[in-house]
């Protein structure tokens, strides 16, 4: 379905408007260093608008966006957009800069708790470091996201780049963001977690007028 057929059916009585889908993210969901619609972001709204999916991609992604960063401005965010079903895929800029892991569990957790306050549907996205941090920082890093998933019972992507980051044709020259050819492959990763949320996002919608 295009953009255009899609604008037409939301004016049409009796048609549900388009549920949305937010993105809080980083460089990485914010398709840094590429054109916007390479990102993995546009390439999943693509899907969803093949596959005939009554739902609307808000990327809310920031590059260079750390966890206290963005949870400041979820609120505003969450007022704005209202939205059924929430990625949160956030860290990696914690974890580069080496802030305390207890602060950055401490943001996401605050977060993940105000979604769910909200009744939408949340996959939280991991990432993950390049090894020259250490094994003991990045092992504790990728914790992190296990712990929140356990403690607050939310759906887990471990990781957005596993077995991406180590390829070099994947990623572009400063190593640390995937490149074009990568986003698919990220886009695949994503929707084969994302796929169960939307069909309990969807039984939670109440039914189109009339």
């Amino acid at each position: 379905m295009n953009r255009i057929l899609l604008l037409l059916l939301l004016l049409l009585p009796g048609t549900a408007p388009a549920a949305i889908i937010l993105i809080v993210g980083d460089s990485l969901s914010a398709a840094y260093g590429i054109q916007v619609e390479q990102g993995w972001v546009s390439l999943l709204q693509e899907r969803l608008d093949a596959g005939d999916y009554p739902y609307q991609i808000v990327n809310a992604s920031i590059s260079g966006d750390t966890t206290a960063n963005a949870r400041a401005r979820l609120p505003q965010a969450l007022a704005s957009h209202e939205p059924a079903v929430v990625l949160l895929e956030l860290g990696g800029n914690d974890g580069l800069r080496g802030l305390s892991l207890t602060a950055m569990k401490g943001n996401l957790a605050a977060m993940i708790s105000s979604l769910q306050q909200t009744g939408a549907q949340l996959l939280l996205i991991g990432v993950q470091l390049p090894p020259n941090y250490g094994p003991r920082y990045t092992d504790r890093f990728q914790a992190v996201y296990r712990e929140l998933a356990r403690e607050h019972d939310v759906a887990l992507l471990p990781s957005l780049v596993d077995g991406i980051g180590t390829e070099q044709n994947l990623m572009q020259s400063d190593g640390i963001h995937p490149n074009a050819t990568a986003q698919p492959l990220i886009r695949d990763r994503v929707w084969e977690e994302l796929l169960p949320l939307l069909e309990q996002a969807g039984r939670s919608q109440p039914a189109p007028p009339g």
